[in-house]
């Protein structure tokens, strides 16, 4: 019963950084992406997979963050991609 969450791939826009990743809830209903990021302005999530999401998975958090995590609630089991992007 872990929540799991790892960066794919960074990328530097200007003075912006985005980092992309997925997330795993396997046996939990809440977790914290760790974006790997310093702080945190905006983050998006979406499910994967093609079956139909019984609830949505959504951003638990106020923006800007002043630190890399980001709290995400979803049903247990849950799979997904997230964007972040900031500093």
């Amino acid at each position: 019963m872990v929540f799991t969450s790892s960066i794919i791939a960074k990328y530097v826009f200007g003075n912006k950084r985005v980092h992309v990743g997925s997330w795993d809830s396997t046996g939990v209903a809440t977790g914290d992406i760790d974006t790997g990021l310093r702080r945190v302005e905006t983050c998006e999530i979406w499910h994967k997979g093609n079956a139909v999401e019984v609830a949505t998975a959504v951003v638990n958090a106020t923006f800007p963050i002043a630190s890399g995590d980001v709290t995400i609630v979803t049903t247990s089991g849950d799979a997904g991609y997230w964007e972040a992007k900031g500093r």
